[in-house]
């Protein structure tokens, strides 16, 4: 894992820059209520997939049904994520590679948070070799088995 989205000296942006700075373009298209998130996943600096958190593909989001239920229901940030009507940008991104039959093994993901331990699961059996993000999210358990 790495924290690798910091700007580094000079105006060309390092391969770690790029990617995440693209991963904030494809945050900006996820309809999630509570957190925008983007995921890339990339090999031998080739985008693979790309993923963003939103509900499954023709249901309808959660500002179209009146707000987030998590949200509703006082559930914490991080905490019972079955109750979360959307797919997560990680999530997305996988199973758009798998939809396409791009094969995911030895890739990077570049993602803007910290993936959940969910997210993490799904990563070690896809074959994700590195992760790089910028913002964390705290789930003891994903870095645990991230780590």
């Amino acid at each position: 894992m790495s924290d690798g989205c910091h700007a580094g000296p000079g105006p060309r942006p390092s391969w770690d820059e790029y990617f995440c700075e693209i991963c904030d373009v494809v945050a900006r298209r996820a309809t999630c209520l509570r957190r925008s998130v983007g995921a890339i996943l990339v090999r031998d600096r080739r985008i693979l997939a790309t993923g963003y958190n939103g509900p499954p593909r023709g249901l309808r989001h959660c500002a179209e049904l009146g707000g987030c239920y998590r949200e509703q229901m006082g559930v914490p940030s991080g905490q019972r994520h079955e109750l979360c009507r959307a797919l997560h940008a990680e999530q997305n991104a996988i199973i758009q590679a798998a939809l396409h039959g791009v094969e995911t093994t030895r890739s990077t993901l570049y993602v803007t948070n910290f993936p959940c331990s969910l997210c993490a699961k799904m990563l070690i059996n896809a074959g994700v070799i590195r992760i790089v993000y910028r913002g964390h999210y705290p789930d003891e358990l994903s870095a645990e088995m991230l780590a």
